[in-house]
C-alpha cells in the first residue's frame, strides 16, 4: 500500500465502518464486531506511514477545492502521524470498553453511539493529516457535529443543556474567531497551506501577528482555554465512553494538536520568538494551568474532577508551545500522547467504578481499591502519569516542557509546572489513598466486585501503555524530534 493510499483510507475507513456498523444495529455481536474490526484496521493503515515519515517524507493528496485555490488536500507529517497513531489505537480499546460499558448499564441507542463514534474519528483522522487551514477547519467542525448526539446520548433535560453548551462554545469560538483568523491568514499569505517554518514570515507587524495568535488560540475552541473551557465539563453528561472520546482519543486532542500545528506552520516557531506580542499566551495558559487545577482540587465528583484536570493538563500542551523552544515543542508533541493514555485510564476507571458499584463521588471511594484492584490499579498509574511521576509517560513529556521553560529562561513558565504538579498531586493521590487505604464503608447488601471484563481488559490496557510510553519512548519522541527541527 503507497503512503498516499494509506492517508486516503484513514478518514475513509471509518466512514464505511459507520455505515456497515449502521446496517448491522440489530445484531449487536455483529455491530460490535465490525465496530473493533474497523478500528484495527484504521489503526494498521495509519502505523503503515510511520516508515516514510519518519524517513522524512511527507506523502500528500489532493482531493478536490473547497474553494478556488484552497483544495481538500490530507498531507502525512510527524505531528499529525502522531496524533492519528494514538487516536486509532485508543479507538480499539475505547470500542472494547464500551462493549462492557452500555451492555452493562443497558444504556439505549447502542447503534446510534457506535455510529457516532467512527464518524468522530473519521473526522478526527481527517484533522490529523489536514494539508492546509480550510481542509483542517473542515474536520474540525465535522468533529463537533458528529460528536454533539454523543454528548446528549441520554435524552435527559441535563444532557441536553450540556449539549448545548458543549456545541454553542465550540460553534462560536469557531466561526468567529478561528474562521476570522483563517481569512485573514489568506488574505496576508496568500496561501492557507501547512509549511515547514511557517507562512508568515516578514508579512505581518509584531502587533498585527499577536492578534492573529489570538484569534487562532481562542478560536480553537477544543483546547479549552479559559475563559472558552465551559464545553469540557458541561459535556461530562455523557456516558463514560464518550467522556474518554472528548478527553483523550479525539477532541481535546484535536484542539492542541492544532493550537501547536498552527504555532509550528502557520506562524513558525523562528519566527514568533522574541516578540512582546506574543507573550501573553503563556500568561493564559499558566492562569488556565492553575485555575482548574484548583477548581478540580474542590471537586468531589469524580467526572467534575477528572474533567477539571484534562483542562489543566490541555493548557501544558499550550504552555510547552508558546515557548517557543525546541525541548518545549517536542514536549508539546509528547503530552498529546502521554495525556492520552493517562487520562482515558483514568476515564475507563471512573466509568468502571460507576458500573459496578454505581459510585460517582470521591467521598464514597473509601475502600474501593480492595473490591476493585485491577482498576484502581490502573487509575493509580493514570494519576502518576498526570502528575508526572516516573516510569509513566508523563513523567517524559513534562521533562521535556520543564526542559524547555529551564533553556529559555521562563522561570515564571517553570514555577507554574511545580506548582501544577503539587495541586495535581494534591487532587490525584487523596483518590487512591481512599481506595487502598481507608476502610470500607459497612455492607449495604450490594457487594460488588470489579466491572465487566472487557472494560477491565481495557483499562489495564491502557495503564500498561502509560508505563511502556515511558520505557519504549523513541517512536513517539523520533517523531517529535522532526516536529522540533522543522
Amino acid at each position: 500500500m503507497s503512503p498516499e493510499t494509506a492517508i486516503l483510507l484513514a478518514p475513509a475507513l471509518p466512514l464505511a465502518g459507520a455505515v456497515a456498523i449502521a446496517l448491522s444495529g440489530r445484531f449487536p455481536n455483529l455491530r460490535e464486531a465490525t465496530t473493533l474490526a474497523t478500528a484495527f484496521a484504521l489503526f494498521a493503515v495509519v502505523a503503515t506511514l510511520y516508515p516514510a515519515v519518519a524517513a522524512g517524507g511527507r506523502p500528500a493528496v489532493a482531493l478536490f477545492d473547497l474553494l478556488p485555490g484552497l483544495p481538500l488536500a490530507l498531507a502525512a507529517e510527524p505531528l499529525g502521524l502522531l496524533f492519528a497513531l494514538v487516536a486509532s489505537g485508543l479507538w480499539i480499546v475505547n470500542s472494547l470498553y464500551s462493549i462492557g460499558y452500555m451492555r452493562g448499564n443497558r444504556e439505549h441507542r447502542q447503534t446510534r453511539f457506535y455510529v457516532c463514534f467512527a464518524l468522530a474519528l473519521a473526522a478526527t483522522m481527517g484533522v490529523a493529516f489536514a494539508a492546509n487551514g480550510l481542509t483542517l477547519f473542515f474536520f474540525y467542525e465535522m468533529l463537533t457535529l458528529s460528536t454533539f448526539p454523543l454528548v446528549t446520548h441520554h435524552g435527559t433535560a441535563e444532557a441536553r443543556r450540556g449539549g448545548l453548551v458543549y456545541l454553542s462554545v465550540l460553534l462560536s469560538t469557531s466561526i468567529v474567531f478561528f474562521l476570522t483568523a483563517l481569512i485573514a491568514t489568506w488574505h496576508v499569505a496568500g496561501t492557507l497551506d501547512f509549511t515547514e517554518g511557517g507562512i508568515l514570515h516578514g508579512r505581518l507587524s509584531n502587533a498585527a501577528l499577536g492578534g492573529l495568535l489570538a484569534l487562532y488560540m481562542f478560536g480553537i475552541g477544543k483546547a479549552a482555554l479559559m475563559p472558552f473551557h465551559r464545553w469540557l465539563p458541561a459535556a461530562m453528561v455523557a456516558p463514560t465512553p464518550v467522556s474518554a472520546l472528548l478527553h483523550a482519543v479525539a477532541v481535546v486532542k484535536a484542539g492542541v494538536f492544532s493550537v501547536v500545528k498552527v504555532i509550528v506552520y502557520v506562524f513558525g516557531v523562528r519566527e514568533l520568538s522574541g516578540l512582546t506580542s506574543v507573550d501573553w499566551l503563556p500568561v493564559v495558559a499558566g492562569f488556565t494551568i492553575v485555575a482548574a487545577s484548583i477548581v478540580a482540587l474542590r471537586s468531589d465528583n469524580l467526572k467534575r474532577r477528572l474533567a477539571y484536570s484534562t483542562v489543566s493538563q490541555l493548557a501544558y500542551v499550550v504552555l510547552a508551545a508558546a515557548l517557543l523552544t525546541p525541548l518545549s515543542v517536542v514536549g508539546a508533541a509528547l503530552h498529546i500522547a502521554a495525556h492520552a493514555f493517562g487520562k482515558i485510564t483514568l476515564f475507563f476507571a471512573a466509568g468502571a467504578i460507576y458500573t459496578a458499584a454505581h459510585k460517582t463521588e470521591v467521598s464514597e471511594l473509601d475502600g474501593i481499591g480492595r473490591r476493585m484492584p485491577w482498576t484502581m490499579t490502573a487509575f493509580s498509574v493514570g494519576a502518576l502519569s498526570m502528575i508526572g511521576l516516573p516510569p509513566t509517560a508523563g513523567f517524559v513529556s513534562k521533562w521535556f516542557i520543564l526542559g524547555g521553560a529551564f533553556a529559555s529562561g521562563q522561570w515564571v513558565a517553570f514555577g507554574v509546572i511545580v506548582a501544577s504538579t503539587l495541586l495535581t498531586a494534591g487532587y490525584f493521590l487523596p483518590i487512591v489513598y481512599r481506595a487502598f487505604f481507608r476502610p470500607a464503608p459497612a455492607p449495604d447488601g450490594h457487594a460488588h466486585g470489579e466491572a465487566p471484563a472487557t472494560m477491565v481488559v481495557a483499562l489495564t490496557a491502557t495503564a500498561a501503555l502509560t508505563i511502556l510510553m515511558f520505557f519504549f519512548a523513541e517512536l513517539p519522541l523520533a517523531l517529535a524530534r522532526q516536529l522540533a527541527g522543522g
